[in-house]
């Protein structure tokens, strides 16, 4: 059975989708600024060094799913941690380390500092960002929200520190259904942003109302379901396998739909020895690591342009290398800051998230967890 299936007999949920323009996402600049590959010998120098400072700095690194696998072996093997941006966070957090190295884009780094203020947090290249923290600028999305203050506000961790702190609540791919349906049981209609795949997927799912920002994941957003039935056809034991921040149309077609984690205990726990996976190339690693044996395909996309050089891969996590990690465990460089006063606001939503999904795990009831809140902060 599918963990959790996409009823595509739901797909025709009506939701309000407004539209908005995006700002231009352009990839040229941060394929640039992807790091040249090290040969064995610098490779094998700069994962010793690494191992060293982290020490001398008494730090930690936490990677995310989509960097290059050195930092993600690097991370396990130095104590560190590889997984999503709210186990980034959460782990940072909870770690005695004074330093955190985080391998990821911008808002994961926001994310570390915000939970663990007074602990320094370093990235290997401040300017990776996320297309969808591009496409939701802070002015225009309180501007929205201010047009529908009936609505609960409720974001996708990938956005900014501001746009966090105009938010209600703060959500991930793997703990927004359960939020959402629990807003939904309450009669509470919703304000999403900033991923409209996402936001259809929880809105079909829950049937809740939702208003939907228009945004979207460059990586995901090119996996096409023509090309994928094609591939099926080619491989008709695989089990696909899809991130909800790809299109509705790929998303029929999943026989396990979720987060980076659903999507790893898919591929160990379904009687399957083939995978089609729809979802950022980076993932490959680790499902390949954790399931020797098994075959993994990369679910297919338009194909590579100008502007895109490997749609599957976002360009921004490719800017994460080896010899960033140690230039700033060396330097104390690429220090991230939030705003002091976004902080607390920020904060809230997110805790009010952490606090959901920690009364869900220790067996609480799923609407005793929302406890007690105010809505609408206010703009940013």
């Amino acid at each position: 059975m599918p963990i959790p299936l996409s009823d595509p007999q739901r797909l025709d949920v009506q939701t309000i989708d407004i539209e908005y323009e995006q700002p231009a996402c352009p990839t040229q600049h941060a394929w640039a600024r992807v790091p040249v590959e090290p040969n064995q010998a610098d490779r094998a120098a700069l994962k010793d060094e690494i191992r060293t400072l982290l020490k001398a700095r008494d730090a930690v690194m936490v990677s995310h799913f989509y960097v290059h696998p050195d930092l993600q072996d690097l991370a396990e093997e130095t104590g560190g941690i590889v997984s999503d941006s709210l186990e980034m966070a959460r782990f940072g957090r909870d770690h005695a380390a004074q330093t955190l190295v985080v391998s990821g884009v911008r808002f994961m780094g926001e994310t570390a500092k915000m939970l663990s203020s007074e602990k320094t947090v370093l990235m290997p290249d401040l300017d990776a960002t996320c297309s969808l923290d591009l496409g939701c600028p802070i002015d225009a999305f309180s501007a929205f929200c201010d047009q529908h203050p009936d609505r609960t506000v409720v974001v996708y961790a990938n956005t900014s520190a501001a746009v966090k702190a105009r938010a209600d609540w703060v959500v991930t791919s793997s703990c927004a259904l359960d939020i959402v349906g629990a807003l939904h049981a309450q009669g509470h209609k919703i304000l999403w942003g900033p991923d409209k795949h996402l936001g259809s997927y929880i809105a079909t799912e829950t049937g809740a109302d939702m208003l939907l920002w228009e945004g979207a994941c460059i990586v995901h957003d090119e996996f096409k379901a023509f090309e994928l039935k094609a591939l099926l056809a080619q491989h008709p034991g695989a089990k696909v396998l899809v991130h909800p921040e790809s299109p509705k149309e790929v998303v029929a077609m999943a026989d396990a739909v979720g987060s980076t984690s659903t999507i790893l205990r898919a591929a160990k726990t379904m009687e399957a020895s083939t995978f089609i996976v729809a979802t950022d190339g980076g993932m490959f690693h680790k499902l390949r690591t954790e399931n020797p044996g098994k075959v993994f395909i990369e679910a297919p996309t338009s194909g590579s342009s100008a502007t895109c050089k490997s749609c599957a891969h976002c360009p921004w996590m490719a800017m994460n290398g080896l010899a960033g990690v140690a230039h700033v465990l060396r330097t104390g460089a690429n220090a991230i800051s939030v705003e002091p006063a976004l902080i607390p606001r920020a904060r809230a939503p997110i805790d009010r998230m952490l606090a959901f999904t920690q009364a869900v795990r220790a067996g609480t009831q799923a609407q005793a967890a929302l406890g007690a809140w105010v809505p609408h902060m206010g703009a940013a």
